[in-house]
Formats: structure tokens, sequence, C-alpha cells
């Protein structure tokens, strides 16, 4: 892995960590953006580069540096949105890897992101089911658990794919024309 790599990888893990601690309030639900940062390091690193970031970040928070949105430490794994973490490694991978087959269109780009949210709510849901269930021993209900945690921030999470796939159609074409820059400059200095 070159450094250019790792260094957009670890930008994405203090992107993510940024979009933790930056919230919109509103009424049911506050916006956090760390859902777009994931999209986004999945948009722009690839499907193996973005898992890596996402999971630099998840492995970050649970050696204690406290990157979650409640701290940080091994024991979040028992917290029953620790499955949503889990989910976003899974999504950063699916979206680089829908997003970097075809062309680069806008609508390629949500699709992906779309994707990506359907493996951070399938994950994120049975893992806060199993959690509740037989760790915490709550009587949840499949239905209360399905409005507290899909219906009322899943739409937030599908609009937040439209800027994103916006931001990617505008920013790649950029940063792809600096890649070609810097090796036809470095074949000049060779």
């Amino acid at each position: 892995m070159k450094a250019k790599d790792l260094a957009f990888m670890a930008l994405f893990i203090v992107l993510i960590t940024v979009g933790t601690f930056t919230t919109i309030p509103l009424p049911l639900c506050p916006i956090n953006l760390q859902p777009f940062f994931v999209v986004l390091a999945g948009l722009f690193l690839g499907g193996k580069r973005g898992a890596l970031s996402v999971l630099g970040y998840v492995l970050l928070g649970l050696v204690g540096i406290p990157v979650f949105t409640h701290g940080g430490g091994i024991g979040y794994v028992l917290q029953p949105t620790f499955g949503f973490m889990l989910g976003y490694i899974i999504a950063a991978f699916i979206i680089g890897s829908v997003s970097s087959s075809g062309k680069n269109t806008v609508l390629r780009f949500t699709m992906a992101g779309l994707c990506g949210l359907a493996a951070v709510y399938g994950v994120g849901l049975v893992y806060y089911w199993c959690i509740s269930r037989y760790y915490l021993q709550s009587d949840i209900g499949v239905w209360t658990m399905l409005v507290s945690c899909c219906f009322v921030p899943l739409p937030k999470d599908i609009v937040m794919c439209i800027p994103a796939a916006v931001l990617a159609k505008r920013l790649l074409p950029i940063i792809k024309s600096t890649k070609v820059k810097t090796k036809i400059e470095e074949n000049k200095n060779a």
C-alpha cells in the first residue's frame, strides 16, 4: 500500500471521528455526520481501502480512544448499537465495490450509498436485537426496535447519500487527475 493511500485512509478515520461528534439537532432524531463520511470513504477510497479505514476507526474506539459517541473501550461491543459500527465496515466495502464498477454518475454513487445503508441497517438491527434480548435480557419487541432504530433515523441517512454522491462526482475527477499528474512528474524526474 502506498503512502498516499495510507494518508487518505487516515484522513477518513479523522473525518468519521469528527462526523461522530458533529450533530445537527432535530426534533425526532438528531443528524450525526458519521454515516455521511462512511459513504464518502467507500466512494473515494474504494471497497478495500474504505473498509480498512472504517475498521481503523472502530479499532481505535475498541482500544479505548473515545471516538465513539459514548466513549470507547472493548466493552462497547456489548452496546446494542455496536452492530451499526460493524455494518459501517461492510457498507464501506459494498459502496466502494458498487461505485467503482461502471461510469461515475451521481445516480450510481447514490445507489452504492443506499446498498451500503442496507448493510448498515441489516447488521445493526440484528446485532441490536441479539444484544438486547440475550445479553441485556430486555423484552424488546421487533416493532419497537424497528421504529426507534430504523424508521426514525433511516430517512436522514438516505437523504445524506445524495450530497455524498454529488461531492464524490465533483471531486473524484480532480483527485484522479492529480494522481495522473503525479505519475507524469515522477517519470520526468526519473
